[in-house]
């Protein structure tokens, strides 16, 4: 019989993948990025650097971080890349991120 009662069980390769997921957000121009793109807008990398008066590089940069921890997609629209959340529940968590500070 196990000493860990129900309350105490938790599902440790969820909580790796939060981890992973807050790590990702966890940088100031990610955030920004983050809040670029709430309300179901879509971007493109010119679009973002220009907003955040950042070099293209740098913009790219941190979308293809966002792009790879599945925060971000990307739809081909003609000859641009359009950014948009995967989700809206990210915005959620920036907004109450937001609130705490």
């Amino acid at each position: 019989m196990s000493d860990v009662t129900p309350a105490t069980q938790y599902d440790t390769e969820k909580l790796d993948d939060m981890a992973e997921l807050l790590r990702a957000v966890a940088h100031p121009l990610r955030i920004a990025i983050i809040d670029l793109l709430q309300d179901g807008q879509q971007l493109t990398v010119t679009e973002i650097q220009k907003r955040l008066r950042v070099e293209q590089a740098v913009a790219s940069h941190h979308l293809i971080i966002l792009k790879n921890k599945d925060v971000l997609r990307a739809k081909r629209s003609g000859k641009t890349i359009l950014y948009y959340l995967r989700n809206e529940h990210i915005s959620r968590l920036i907004f109450f991120a937001q609130q705490a500070v």
